[in-house]
């Protein structure tokens, strides 16, 4: 598992078969102070099925993510800001500015801006391909 996250963000970085992101599904339904804008997004190569999508998602103060899962890894790096991050079976933890996580596949999980600047965060997923970035869950 370790080794297709790594071949995902060499991909990532060497430019591998990028297209165009039309869509994507938000996190959860419109959370107000909340969006994720798509970046780039590719085919893996290496692993038949599987694509890497990155995406920036930004909080207002306050403001969070909402309840939701992603069919395959989320790879994260925190930009700016400060989150708190909650994922289903672990205490929550936070995290600031240059701190990374890594969310396994289909885990519940859920980010709040604990902080009183806008926060940014860089999301790799590596999901089966032709699979939303990420579905809602309810409380």
């Amino acid at each position: 598992m370790k080794y297709a996250v790594v071949v995902a963000l060499g991909a990532v970085l060497t430019g591998l078969s990028l297209i165009a992101v039309s869509a994507q599904q938000p996190a959860a339904p419109a959370q107000t102070g909340f969006k994720r804008t798509p970046v780039q997004q590719g085919d893996l190569t290496s692993t038949p099925g599987r694509e890497v999508v990155q995406a920036i998602a930004e909080f207002q103060p306050g403001s969070e993510s909402g309840r939701h899962t992603h069919p395959g890894e989320e790879v994260a790096y925190v930009l700016e800001g400060t989150v708190m991050l909650e994922v289903q079976g672990k205490p929550a933890v936070e995290k600031k500015a240059g701190d990374a996580f890594i969310i396994p596949p289909n885990t519940v999980h859920n980010a709040k801006n604990t902080g009183k600047a806008a926060a940014k965060v860089l999301g790799t997923y590596i999901i089966e391909k032709g699979k939303p970035v990420a579905t809602p869950v309810a409380k």
